[in-house]
């Protein structure tokens, strides 16, 4: 066997970042240097370019050396125990009091000073870091290489003293190299090798690579583990534990304990190097294979280079040898014509395909743990796969649902995404959660913006800081020691540290890479491949209930027959003389959120909330608090206040999520035309003008009002909603647009009442829709004109009562479908929020922490929604036959519902609006006579609900992919031509659309 030294070949192909232990995880290591380096502090220019000479790195600023110890001198790895623990503290301390003195120091000194001081402070503690790190190696030498690579977040100082560590440290002897070799391969090295280069080509805390030629010709690369270095990360892991514990006592806001805990478990892998070789074969296996996705095969064009795996042991790995250029050679980059921006989108490309398809990644892409191929394309060369992380399918599937939602802007499906991967929240705030969410998730920065990135995190976590403290109701000091984490999932803080990593990686290349975009296909592959893909792919795409009648059965296979092409999630309720015939839920509960739609989902359905708000003014007319005819203009679509607030709307969209400004703005409004002249839809102003009108002439909020109204009286019980409570996310189900419909809008205009500037944006706002009523301060806002979330049956059965004047049906029996109708409790707590203690004789009328937060807790004198069985309810879903919502029931209230009899006068000539709701004709096109036994409501995109009572048929359609009505329609007619029931203008083939329908559209002239 020849042995080289110095000679050309023993080029550095491998630096010593692939072959260190794993380092603290990413948020653990950002919190920690974010917590000793302030926010206001600058970074500065840039450092000289390095030489190394003997033992010493030379070059860094202000001319001080920092000096690495020769093989000669005593090695951290010498040192275990009580020294080296003390070492790590009194180092720890020493720089945090630094920090603090230099925080009081800097509030009496001038702003043109304060850069300077902070500058020699971080250069001053950077190199205190660095010479610890080098003297202790093991674990602190890969967290000093992980902090280098964060030029995104970090001040300058320390990316430029740190990124040393990027740089070999002083290699083992060769006599212990060859000791471990021969030890573990079982022969002399001359048998295995024909050339062995003494000088390594990189030497790390865990292990050290030589570059070698087998007896056999091959080209290789040994890398062998370090005597004695298992006690040290051992121990290493031991004092960072403690580190961690301590650092959460000081600052509570900084409590990483999960996190470290699954470092702790994690990091031991790597000192098996057959762990490594099997890791090594995986990865490159899964990445030469194709990726099936929405759009068609996305192949992985991962297109990157793995080493083949030569042979392994414990101790000992051979692999391969690529020739490569370091990520952190930028001279040599620039040389062989890299293009960076290629590159790191590749190896982030390679990670997407890691984590969300096959659910088996590297946790540790730092620049160490790469090459760039010197031949063109240059592919990226991936190295080290000791620390690789296997994560379940149903991991996967939550975090792709939590990556695509916050690309989404779904606050439902990111909280359920949370609860898939077990991260459990003791607090209700979703907006928060999704700007935290979505900083993971953001377009890197380069470097030299890092001082405006650190502004930035700071700014965004002293708004959540202060937020969090008006929530809980917490002083200062008690907000920064609460944890809003009740769980924290281990297999999500890897996740999380590799895309942190990735971030550090394009700034320290000076690119930017939007990971939506590029990691997005992989996670809907993933996400959409567990999801039906229609009927025919899974029987269970139709929920799994007792069919109630033949024309249910016949309805399943109409739904069949229309498939995921037309359908995402819809649900389809009717009664037919006051009794179930059709109870059938299908699909998915939203495009990125693969769980089943069942009977007791909520789906959002606009304005079919119109033809609910019109069932409380009546019900207050009924109870004599209003008369009907101070409010017919308003019911009847005829106010002339159809585009109040639209100004108002137009300067602040979010302005509409608060109901007691949009009652004082509403108060200010003057009709357009003379009330009772014209008929103008009221899309949203409708809400406002009758919601104000139920809050003052019953003296309660509307909630309470919906609830002692309708809610109870029908036993429907967590089944309808205006402004969903906080405790129902998980049922709702989520806005999408079908593309195809909303091409054809392009060729319609607009009906007599639709205002053409409404339709020049339709399909802008068709779109943009489904964005906005998907986030939680939307659904939860109180808009009685639009923001109503119900299950179908709850709005059939709804419509039942109204078609038979208001006398309320026999229980729901559904075909027993579970959970049965009205057995939620209506205004759940917040699920994880910690009750507070009653103290010793406080009043029974003490109320939580989540009592006093976000939705308006409501009780009823019979405390139905509180301690009640399931079986309780069931059996008061009956208790209604016989009785009514109405005291004045029956035909004259279906005379007012309507518009005729005694209240024909009240409403629009030729009107298609009754006192509320809208009066459905028949015989479109045959010239036939309108009737007016049909009436009901709407909603944009397609969910519905109405009565026929002639028939005796009321139903409810709802729907999560918004298209022009033609599943709605196709869904009730066949239900209405099976039962011999004439089929709705609104839902024939040649009829009118209501307004809500299709926004009253006529086709193309």
């Amino acid at each position: 066997m020849k042995i080289c030294q110095n000679c050309p070949c023993s080029s550095p192909s491998i630096s010593l970042s692939s072959l260190a232990s794993p380092c603290l995880n990413s948020e653990l290591s950002l919190s920690l240097s974010l917590l000793l380096f302030p926010a206001e502090s600058p970074t500065s220019p840039p450092l000289p370019a390095r030489g190394t000479t003997g033992g010493k790195v030379s070059g860094v600023r202000g001319g001080v050396d920092v000096f690495l110890p020769s093989p000669s001198q005593p090695r951290g790895r010498f040192v275990l125990g009580r020294p080296r623990r003390l070492k790590v503290f009194s180092m720890a301390l020493f720089i945090y009091f630094d920090y603090k003195a230099v925080q009081k120091r800097v509030k009496w000194v001038g702003a043109g000073k304060k850069d300077a001081i902070w500058t020699k402070t971080h250069e001053r503690n950077a190199r205190r870091v660095l010479n610890l790190m080098i003297e202790l190696e093991g674990l602190w030498v890969k967290m000093g290489q992980y902090l280098s690579t964060r030029a995104d977040v970090l001040p300058e100082p320390y990316i430029n003293v740190l990124k040393q560590l990027q740089d070999s440290l002083p290699p083992r002897p060769l006599e212990e190299v060859r000791g471990t070799i021969e030890k573990e391969l079982g022969k002399p090295m001359n048998d295995l090798f024909a050339n062995f280069v003494l000088d390594p080509l990189a030497t790390a805390s865990i292990a050290q690579v030589h570059r070698a030629t087998l007896v056999d010709g091959r080209e290789v690369v040994v890398k062998i583990q370090h005597d004695g270095i298992k006690d040290i990360i051992l121990e290493d892991l031991k004092n960072a534990k403690s580190l961690v514990e301590w650092i959460a006592w000081a600052e509570p806001q900084y409590n990483f304990n999960p996190m470290i805990d699954e470092w702790c478990k994690e990091a031991p892998k790597e000192l098996d190097f057959n762990h490594e070789a099997e890791n090594t074969k995986a990865v490159s296996s899964n990445l030469s294979r194709k990726t099936n996705c929405e759009s068609g095969a996305v192949s992985s064009a991962v297109d990157v280079l793995i080493p083949e795996v030569i042979q392994s042991t414990d101790k000992v790995l051979i692999l391969q040898y690529m020739d490569g250029i370091r990520l952190n050679d930028n001279d040599s980059l620039e040389a062989y014509g890299v293009d960076k921006q290629r590159l790191v989108e590749e190896i982030t490309r390679a990670y997407a395909h890691q984590i969300y398809v096959d659910g088996f990644f590297n946790g540790d892409p730092h620049p160490g743990n790469f090459l760039v191929s010197k031949e063109p394309p240059h592919k990226p060369i991936l190295l080290d796969f000791g620390l690789t992380k296997r994560i379940s399918q149903s991991m996967r599937q939550a975090l792709a649902k939590m990556f695509l939602s916050c690309a989404e802007g779904d606050h439902v499906a990111l909280l359920s995404a949370f609860a898939e991967m077990g991260l459990k929240l003791r607090v209700d705030m979703p907006e928060q959660a999704m700007e935290i969410a979505t900083v993971f998730f953001r377009q890197s920065t380069t470097a030299n913006e890092a001082k405006e990135n650190i502004k930035t995190l700071n700014d965004q976590r002293e708004r959540n800081v202060k937020a969090l403290q008006e929530k809980m109701k917490m002083n200062k000091k008690e907000v920064q020691r609460f944890n809003p984490v009740d769980a924290f999932p281990g297999d999500a803080i890897i996740f999380m540290r590799v895309l942190n990593l990735l971030r550090g990686l394009s700034a320290s290349l000076n690119v930017r890479i939007v990971y939506l975009d590029i990691m997005r296909p992989f996670a809907e592959s993933t996400l959409l491949g567990s999801m039906t893909r229609g009927p025919t792919a899974n029987s269970q795409w139709i929920y799994d209930s007792p069919v109630n009648s033949e024309v249910e059965s016949k309805l399943r296979n109409l739904l069949l027959e229309l498939g995921s092409n037309k359908i995402l999630g819809i649900q389809v309720c009717a009664y037919k003389d006051g009794k179930v015939i059709i109870d059938t839920a299908a699909g998915t509960l939203g495009k990125y959120d693969p769980r089943p739609v069942q009977p007791d989902s909520l789906f959002p359905v606009f304005s079919v909330t119109k033809g609910i708000t019109a069932g409380m003014v009546h019900w207050l007319v009924d109870k004599g608090c209003i008369h009907v005819i101070q409010v017919h203009h308003l019911l009847n679509h005829t106010s002339g206040l159809h585009n109040a607030l639209g100004d108002v709307m137009k300067s602040d969209p979010l302005l509409v999520c608060d109901w007691e400004e949009m009652l004082h703005q509403i108060t200010k409004c003057t009709p357009e035309t003379e009330p009772g002249s014209e008929q103008m839809y009221h899309y949203l102003s409708f809400g406002w003008l009758c919601g104000g009108i139920i809050e003052h002439a019953s003296g309660k909020k509307l909630q309470e009002v919906l609830e002692e109204a309708i809610v109870h009286p029908l036993h429907i019980n967590g089944e309808l909603y205006i402004g969903i409570p906080p405790g129902v996310e998980s049922r709702l189900a989520a806005l999408t647009v079908d593309m195809e419909e909303l091409e054809k809008l392009s060729g319609f205009r607009a009906g007599p009442d639709v205002p053409q500037e409404l339709l020049s944006n339709v399909a802008q706002m068709a779109t943009g829709l489904p964005v906005l009523f998907n986030t939680l301060n939307i659904r939860r806002a109180i808009l009685p004109a639009a923001n109503g979330h119900c299950s179908a049956r709850a709005l059939a059965r709804y419509y039942a009562a109204l078609g038979a004047g208001g006398a309320i049906p026999p229980p729901h029996s559904g075909g027993g479908s579970k959970p049965p109708l009205g057995s939620h409790v209506h205004t759940p707590k917040f699920p994880t929020m910690p009750s507070k203690k009653k103290k010793k004789g406080g009043s029974k009328n003490d109320v939580g922490v989540a009592d006093k937060d976000g939705y308006t807790q409501l009780r009823t004198s019979d405390g139905s929604d509180e301690g009640s069985t399931v079986s309780a309810v069931v059996a008061g879903n009956g208790s209604g036959s016989g009785s009514s919502m109405f005291v004045d029931g029956g035909t004259k209230m279906l005379d007012a519902f309507m518009g005729v009899g005694d209240f024909s006068g009240m409403i629009h000539p030729n009107g298609k609006f009754g006192l509320g709701f809208r009066r459905y004709g028949y015989g479109a096109g045959a010239g036939e006579k309108v009737a007016t036994t049909t009436f009901g409501h709407s909603g944009m995109g397609g969910s519905t609900g109405f009565c026929d009572v002639e028939h005796g048929l009321a139903m409810a359609v709802t729907v999560n992919k918004m298209s022009l009505g033609g599943v709605t329609r196709r869904v009730v007619r066949l239900v209405c031509e099976e039962l011999g029931v004439p089929v709705p203008d609104e839902f024939s083939v040649a009829g009118d659309k209501g307004p809500d329908m299709v926004l009253n559209l006529a086709p193309p002239e």
